[in-house]
């Protein structure tokens, strides 16, 4: 499937894209959503759906979009589109803390965390406490930093939607 840009709604394969991610923000561009405001929702729904701890992004997307006034169906429908990548990318800021703080690298796999979450979870958070802690230095070192870049990325094709969906507008008129 292929976008084009000036005409968002077009694509060559109708289907999940366009409905869940092209339509709400050409809804949100032809409502008045400045597109730097709509980019800034954009990279931090990103970057927070990537937030190193399982089953917490859809609470602090919540809670970040509620504090900044983010258009909160945006933000979810974003956070949501990088849960592969969430899944990918703890292991990688669970390591990346690992170096940062000196300590060793603690081995482990899915099977042995879920067997050992099962058998006592308390003491599955003190032993694996501090690798989320690990995870989230990390993650805050890197996420100022993608926010921006995301935001930059994103910002000249939501400027490009905005001309062209008030063109429609006008041109229905």
């Amino acid at each position: 499937m292929i976008a084009d840009v000036e005409n968002p709604g077009a694509l060559a394969k109708p289907g999940r894209l366009r409905r869940w991610l092209i339509g709400p923000v050409t809804a949100q561009l032809s409502r008045g959503t400045s597109p730097g405001r709509l980019a800034w929702t954009i990279a931090l729904g990103i970057v927070l759906g990537v937030f190193p701890i399982m089953g917490t992004t859809t609470l602090v997307c919540l809670s970040a979009g509620w504090l900044l006034r983010l258009n909160q169906p945006v933000l979810q429908v974003f956070r949501a589109v990088v849960y592969p990548l969430h899944l990918a990318l703890i292991l990688v800021f669970i390591r990346l803390g690992e170096q940062l703080h000196g300590v060793p690298l603690i081995q482990f796999s899915i099977p042995q965390l879920l067997g050992r979450f099962k058998d006592d979870p308390l003491q599955f958070a003190r032993d694996f406490g501090m690798a989320a802690w690990h995870g989230v230095t990390a993650w805050l070192l890197v996420a100022p930093v993608a926010v921006v870049l995301i935001k930059l990325a994103v910002l000249p094709l939501l400027r490009r939607m905005a001309r062209a969906s008030a063109k429609r507008e006008e041109a229905a008129r």
